[in-house]
């Protein structure tokens, strides 16, 4: 389930809040897909002793080496995503408010785990 849940504009990019999101977090590694492939967000990871499990981008000059076998468990975050969006007012973001829509969505993520758990 998501730790810490941040909200960008309709037209900026998720990773250009990746390297605030992962400020402070203590884990073993980094799990993300090719859209955070970036140096900073890299460096950042290995500056606070995770392992970053990114797959490079294509058109990097230098490809960098990941596990394999360990990216392959990103599809748990993307399922924690996909219960969230099951429901309506956070798929289409409903509320007017930021401060309502990221209310609704700890909500939901607390019914999820309570449920799980």
């Amino acid at each position: 389930m998501p730790v810490r849940i941040l909200a960008t504009e309709a037209t900026r990019a998720d990773c250009s809040l990746a390297c605030e999101l992962i400020e402070g977090l203590v884990a073993e590694h980094l799990i993300a897909d090719k859209g955070y492939d970036s140096d900073a967000i890299v460096e950042q990871a290995r500056h606070q002793g995770m392992q970053p499990v990114i797959p490079p981008r294509k058109n990097r000059k230098e490809q960098r080496e990941y596990d394999k076998h360990l990216y392959r468990q990103r599809h748990l975050v993307e399922n924690a995503f996909l219960l969230l969006k099951q429901w309506r007012g956070i798929a289409t973001r409903y509320a007017k408010r930021l401060s309502s829509f990221l209310a609704a969505t700890q909500i939901r993520c607390l019914v999820l785990w309570l449920r799980i758990s």
